[in-house]
């Protein structure tokens, strides 16, 4: 089994970054990928970001160019560094493990981020 759990969600004026992180713990050798997901009021959840073992990103297009996907292996950890961030931002951002034959996908509790204007 992967615990996920993530930091560093508040509230922040428009224009200004977080740096959210996502530590995971228990069996993460598997891991295939790790990634961001958001989901706001009333909205479903969608992808943000996400980074393969072998460090190859993806990004919604919403957040291409302002929101950066990382990894610390030694540290067992994913950043997600939001620059330039809007109202439209706000969401409960949720860590995301992924692991491959067989599949097995995990979910962290979720980091209220806040945006205002």
């Amino acid at each position: 089994q992967v615990q996920l759990v993530e930091s560093g969600g508040g509230l922040v004026q428009a224009g200004g970054s977080l740096r959210l992180s996502c530590a995971a713990s228990g069996n993460v050798f598997s891991i295939n990928v790790m990634g961001w997901y958001r989901q706001a009021p009333g909205k479903q959840r969608e992808l943000v970001a996400t980074i393969t073992s072998d460090g190859n990103t993806n990004y919604a297009d919403s957040v291409k160019g302002r929101f950066t996907i990382s990894r610390d292996n030694a540290k067992n950890t994913v950043y997600l560094q939001m620059n330039s961030l809007k109202p439209e931002d706000t969401a409960v951002y949720y860590c995301n493990a992924k692991k491959f034959r067989p599949y097995r996908d995990y979910w962290g509790q979720g980091t209220q981020v806040t945006v205002s204007s």
